[in-house]
């Protein structure tokens, strides 16, 4: 039987994910890479076109045909956030690498964070995922894997049954 390739994918270790994302500057250049691929693209117009405006910190995206300004974050799930992308990136790392499910109150304790962060963050990136799967279809054979299904039924069985 041939090895399963989703099963025994290899996965990010943390010393390799803080390797990748470890700084701002990474995660912002990871974030504008992933983005915007082949340059900005003005999300209103689709003018690419551009210069860069730094403004408390920041970086924004001026286009030149439409003069629209724009953030990294804009558009995104990060929109509007007040945390560091690294923070960001740690908590979709920790949400997506283990088997089972992290709760809000784990992801708080690992991120340093609020509860009432962690809880919107978890959401959030669960709201992503969920809307990105949204069209995909199983088909073919679905194997599951850890699973429970079944077991003693309760109450009576036949006639009389509820």
């Amino acid at each position: 039987m041939p090895i399963n390739k989703i099963q025994f994918q290899p996965g990010l270790s943390l010393p390799d994910f803080f390797a990748q994302f470890g700084t701002e500057d990474q995660c912002q250049t990871s974030l504008e890479q992933t983005r915007w691929p082949d340059g900005f693209v003005c999300p209103d117009c689709g003018g690419q076109k551009h210069s860069l405006v730094h403004r408390e910190g920041r970086k924004w995206w001026q286009c030149s045909v439409c003069r629209k300004q724009t953030s990294l974050t804009a558009g995104t799930v990060f929109e509007s956030t007040r945390l560091p992308l690294r923070l960001w990136f740690l908590g979709i790392y920790h949400l997506t690498q283990p088997k089972n499910n992290v709760s809000a109150l784990e992801l708080k304790r690992l991120l340093g964070v609020n509860d009432k962060a962690a809880w919107r963050m978890k959401h959030k990136l669960m709201q992503v995922m969920d809307e990105r799967e949204d069209e995909r279809v199983l088909g073919e054979r679905v194997e599951i894997d850890d699973a429970y299904l079944g077991g003693v039924r309760a109450g009576k069985a036949g006639r009389g049954a509820e």
